[in-house]
């Protein structure tokens, strides 16, 4: 069912400070922010070649990211995305399965605007799994 690793997202309290890490300390490339409304965050990729690093900084109090923050002040690692050739029938597996989805478990538009979906931490060692359609 799953598919290559395609990110690891850090939550971070300063985007801006953290993508100048990256960029100017790390030597990796970076893109430009892009605020994602519907899941509360706004995000910077950095490309590391076999896959990618995504910051992700609070959009707005309501945010999931602003709760993190909230327990992990410096911030740290959120969560890990695989990809998945269909992510309904990933859903239906998982669901047969025992995993839980969480939301109302159909999926949104991600960053790469393709379909995804998040795995409860609980089911999956402490780890929350984002599935995204590859």
């Amino acid at each position: 069912m799953l598919g290559r690793l395609n990110h690891v997202a850090l939550a971070v309290p300063d985007l801006a400070a953290a993508t100048a890490a990256y960029r100017d300390t790390l030597g990796a490339r970076v893109s430009a922010p892009q605020a994602l409304p519907e899941h509360g965050v706004t995000v910077v990729f950095v490309d590391v070649g076999n896959t990618k690093i995504e910051l992700l900084e609070p959009l707005g109090a309501g945010s999931p990211i602003a709760a993190f923050l909230a327990k992990n002040p410096s911030g740290g690692m959120h969560h890990v995305c695989y990809e998945v050739d269909d992510i309904l029938a990933a859903r239906d597996s998982l669901q047969a399965s025992g995993a839980r989805v969480l939301g109302d478990g159909n999926p949104k538009t991600g960053a790469h605007g393709k379909p995804v979906l998040f795995l409860h931490p609980k089911d999956f060692f402490g780890t929350l799994v984002e599935l995204e359609q590859a």
